[in-house]
């Protein structure tokens, strides 16, 4: 496996809440790193940015980006990819992820990370516009894989191929969220450990846990919801001890942007998914000393 280019430390993280800025500052909490959503800290000043600094000067930091359009028709907004920089000079995050997804039209901005067919026409597009935000920044950025509600008719590319190509094309590195692999696998009746065996972990920067919510479709049957508003599911745990078995342990983010509990309800999730990187390097160790 080649050597990762981030320098998250290979823990647990949390999405920072301003509901728990005092208990964090007060506490000083054992966690990995914090997550910001980058257009949350778009303005100047404020208690926001005041909060920011304090708890970025203790805990390394990434930004997630969830406004940028990676995947849309139109140019990317250059005022807000100026934003963007001046945040990243602002606080030298050591991660900056986004999303591959669209979320503008026209004039307007969709308040939603909408999928895109994987074609050859969406594929220099998207290549475009990672080398573009790259430039812009002055950073390599992590691109996520989506959660998917619907397939398209005109795509040519597999989704693994198509985050593949673009990472060997810009350099850019990839976020694993495991919760959107488990997520789209059961909508479109696919093996989630398929998708994880085929993934290219060597370009892993980050991984995502997230709780999804389920329902029924039009034919009953289960069509899951990412909705980042619960615990992680047994089910996605398992894909991530899973994946661990496969890339060692990875800075390993839990969202959860809804419904948001009480710190030590979301401290217990960042443990089990510590826990779980802790058995992954027991078990490496104990392979290497089975095959010395």
């Amino acid at each position: 496996m080649t050597a990762r280019l981030d320098c998250l430390p290979n823990r647990a993280g949390l999405g920072l809440k301003p509901e728990h800025y005092a208990e964090i500052l007060g506490t000083a909490p054992d966690i990995g790193f914090f997550e910001v959503h980058a257009e949350n800290y778009m303005g100047a000043g404020g208690p926001p940015h005041r909060y920011l600094e304090q708890i970025a000067a203790r805990y390394p930091l990434s930004l997630h980006g969830v406004g940028l359009s990676i995947g849309g028709a139109k140019p990317l907004d250059k005022a807000h990819l100026a934003r963007l920089r001046s945040l990243v000079d602002r606080y030298r995050p050591q991660s900056f992820s986004e999303h591959l997804a669209w979320s503008t039209h026209d004039t307007g901005f969709l308040n939603d990370l909408l999928p895109l067919p994987y074609t050859d026409e969406t594929l220099e597009r998207v290549v475009a516009h990672v080398d573009e935000a790259q430039q812009a920044i002055g950073r390599r950025l992590l691109l996520e894989n989506p959660s998917t509600y619907v397939l398209f008719a005109e795509t040519t590319i597999d989704e693994i191929d198509f985050l593949s190509q673009i990472s060997a094309r810009t350099g850019c590195g990839l976020l694993l969220d495991v919760n959107n692999v488990m997520v789209s696998a059961v909508n479109h009746r696919l093996d989630p450990v398929a998708y994880i065996d085929r993934f290219p972990m060597d370009r892993v920067g980050e991984i995502h846990l997230a709780g999804y919510d389920e329902t029924a479709d039009g034919a009953g049957d289960r069509l899951l919801i990412d909705a980042h508003g619960s615990s992680v599911r047994p089910d996605v745990m398992d894909l991530y001890r899973y994946t661990l078995s496969r890339s060692g342990p990875l800075p390993t983010l839990i969202e959860w942007d809804n419904d948001v509990p009480d710190f030590t309800t979301l401290h217990r999730e960042a443990m089990r998914a510590e826990g779980l990187m802790a058995e992954a390097l027991a078990q490496r160790a104990a392979g290497r000393a089975r095959a010395a």
